[in-house]
């Protein structure tokens, strides 16, 4: 890890707004930044890294932009904006609205249950906000959507145990065959952090690869088995 002082006012210092991002997202930051040992300080919503990991650091975000989404764009406290109040709006409403917006690239914020979005986007809101009334806006991103199958984790397991085991196992090739397709990096399984299923996602579809080359490789197989398996244990 680089030795850097950040109080050195001879640093040359590169601040990422993360103020738009969820708890679970600026946890999954703060784990990645621990993996890639990345020097770096919090100031409030600002991350501060020294500007001889700035590429690093944009690389780290655009690996966790794939697997968590596109991110919330925070609206500036002295932009023009209008409000909308949502007191009596649900929980799953304003997530669904929250979503929405992230996934239209419209800079917002939050104040409670109030939502202040820029001047110029106050349409868009306004239709945003009619078809939520109506049930007819289903977001992808908003909470609840999407996910991997039904024990998804526990067929990963058993069929990466199987070609552990056996690298010619068809039962574990079928299995997993069968799954890969299904996994996405944006949905993990209730409980898995993004960081650990796009590893989970990455290691199946490398394993299955193995699996379905002109001459596998019965070491390399196993390999790949064994490290699928231990990435998933501990979620069966």
């Amino acid at each position: 890890m680089l030795d850097w002082n950040p109080n050195d006012p001879d640093t040359v210092k590169v601040h990422y707004d993360v103020s738009a991002w969820t708890l679970d997202q600026r946890a999954e930051l703060t784990a990645a930044l621990a993996d890639d040992d990345i020097p770096h300080v919090w100031e409030d919503d600002e991350l501060i890294v020294p500007e001889e990991v700035e590429e690093q650091a944009d690389g780290l975000f655009a690996r966790l932009e794939a697997v968590l989404g596109p991110f919330a764009i925070p609206l500036d406290a002295d932009e023009a904006s209008v409000e909308f109040g949502l007191d009596e709006w649900p929980g799953t409403d304003r997530d669904t609205l929250t979503a929405a917006l992230v996934e239209g690239g419209i800079p917002h914020r939050w104040d409670g249950a109030t939502v202040f979005v820029p001047t110029d986007a106050e349409q868009v809101v306004d239709e945003l906000l009619d078809s939520i009334e109506s049930g007819t806006l289903v977001v992808d991103g908003a909470a609840g959507a999407g996910g991997p199958p039904e024990q998804a984790l526990s067929t990963l397991f058993s069929a990466s145990d199987r070609l552990a085991k056996d690298p010619d196992d068809q039962v574990g090739l079928t299995d997993l065959a069968e799954l890969v397709d299904q996994l996405e990096l944006g949905h993990p399984p209730y409980g898995v952090p993004a960081g650990t299923w796009s590893k989970v996602v990455d290691s199946s579809g490398r394993l299955l690869d193995l699996c379905e080359a002109g001459e596998p490789s019965p070491s390399e197989i196993i390999g790949a088995a064994q490290e699928l398996r231990s990435l998933v244990r501990q979620y069966v």
